[in-house]
């Protein structure tokens, strides 16, 4: 793998599933990771893991939604790492439901935790990714955005239809920053789907059997390593774009 010792990442929502895995390719890649959740157990745990790993992790227990803080945070990160690269707004817990049956408390919250926050963190990250001469963000969107039958998914791919657009504006505004701004559109086993399969054993198996390549994603080595892809040098002219890693399923046309 190309090592991208050297650069830090700040990724929220880092204490399971996709943001986990995630922060352990980045570190397989030899990047510092300030992992922030809500639960500081879990980000602790993976700081444990990432250390494993060899290079430098910290745990910041934060809600994402907390937008009077998010300045103090990322600049917090920036000192004690004493730079930073690389930002992938992860954190999301919106609400699921046929529309009717949702109260608009939690469909906005699905708006707070995404693409509100994600603008927060975008904008504190911005001077510190112009300090270092440029940078990435990358945003997680879904693929239930183009969802055949959007039934129940409303909210959320609402919400991240949201963050697409806004990752393609940051994209064009701070393309003379040399910051690129991407979005991907992943499928991956995180816990909240393996309880869902599990909970839904016919449903789940029809939605698998949707999937051209016929499984959901690691979060590590279908999901994370994509990422640490799209960060890395080799793909320093993208910018702009949504990637899907869903096994092919979605028709982003």
């Amino acid at each position: 793998m190309n090592s991208l010792k050297g650069r830090t990442a700040l990724i929220t929502g880092a204490g399971q599933g996709v943001g986990r895995g995630i922060a352990i390719a980045l570190a397989e890649r030899q990047v510092d990771v300030a992992v922030i959740g809500r639960t500081l157990a879990k980000i602790e745990g993976v700081c444990a893991e990432l250390e494993g790993l060899g290079v430098t992790a910290r745990p910041y227990a934060f809600d994402v939604t907390d937008k009077d803080n998010v300045v103090a945070l990322v600049d917090r990160v920036a000192e004690d790492f004493g730079r930073l690269d690389i930002l992938v707004n992860n954190a999301y817990f919106g609400a699921y439901g046929r529309l009717l049956e949702m109260s608009s408390g939690e469909f906005q919250r699905g708006f707070r935790s995404g693409p509100f926050a994600a603008f927060d963190f975008m904008r504190a990250a911005h001077p510190h990714l112009v300090a270092q001469g440029g940078g990435s963000i990358v945003n997680l969107v879904t693929s239930a955005m183009v969802r055949w039958d959007p039934t129940t998914y409303g909210a959320y791919a609402a919400a991240k239809t949201a963050l697409r657009s806004l990752t393609r504006t940051a994209a064009v505004e701070w393309g003379p920053d040399n910051i690129r701004v991407n979005s991907i559109a992943p499928h991956a086993l995180s816990p909240g789907l393996q309880g869902w399969i599990e909970r839904n054993p016919e449903e789940s198996e029809a939605f698998i059997a949707s999937i051209p390549l016929k499984r959901v994603g690691d979060p590590v080595a279908d999901i994370g390593r994509a990422v640490a892809a799209l960060v890395g040098p080799d793909m320093q002219y993208l910018s702009g774009a949504t990637i899907p890693l869903d096994g092919a399923q979605a028709n982003f046309g």
